[in-house]
């Protein structure tokens, strides 16, 4: 019994942590407002591209 206690109480853990981290991610995507940042990434393939056909 009390093994399964213990998986409880880590399966709540894993679940407030996971939350935790997606509440990260999203702050990080749309509260630093890194739009420009992901413009010029979204961008890189098409850079070389040019540089190599000039």
């Amino acid at each position: 019994m009390a093994i399964e206690t213990l998986f409880d109480h880590a399966s709540s853990i894993m679940t407030v942590i996971s939350f935790i981290t997606f509440g990260g991610i999203l702050w990080w995507v749309y509260v630093h407002r890194k739009a420009d940042d992901f413009a010029a990434a979204a961008h890189l393939p098409f850079d070389d591209e040019e540089a190599h056909h000039g």
